[in-house]
């Protein structure tokens, strides 16, 4: 991948941010100090940085792509009320991978399993409104 002082940026943006930030919030953040700056040229060069294996792309059926700077296989959360997404810390498990080739006669090159429910900030203030 040819360098470039814009993605480097915006790599730096997504590990600053462990929030995993959508484009549109890598956007936002870096627009103000960088007038110049496009979000074309943050969509493009996110993809790019997934691509090369800098960054994890997070498909969200529905809503935007979001980006994590960890690359360890790992699972995520989206709270169904922020849309804040964080990181499940449970081990990935490959012999899922193994055993649905094994039942489906497919091979798995990947996965993109999201979970679904309320963060720790929604789950407090929905306990403490009932």
């Amino acid at each position: 991948m040819i360098y470039s002082k814009q993605r480097e940026l915006i790599l730096k943006t997504v590990l600053e941010n462990r929030v995993h930030p959508t484009a549109d919030a890598v956007f936002s953040l870096l627009k103000p100090d960088h007038p110049g700056l496009s979000l074309a040229t943050v969509y493009r060069n996110l993809n790019q940085l997934a691509e090369n294996g800098l960054l994890m792309k997070i498909p969200v059926p529905g809503g935007a792509d979001h980006f994590d700077g960890t690359l360890e296989p790992h699972y995520h959360m989206v709270c169904e009320k922020c849309g804040a997404m964080v990181d499940i810390p449970r081990e990935y498990v490959p012999a899922f991978d193994r055993e649905v080739g094994e039942k489906t006669g497919c091979q798995i090159s990947g996965y993109a399993i999201l979970f679904y429910g309320l963060c720790k900030n929604c789950a407090s203030s929905a306990t403490a409104s009932s």
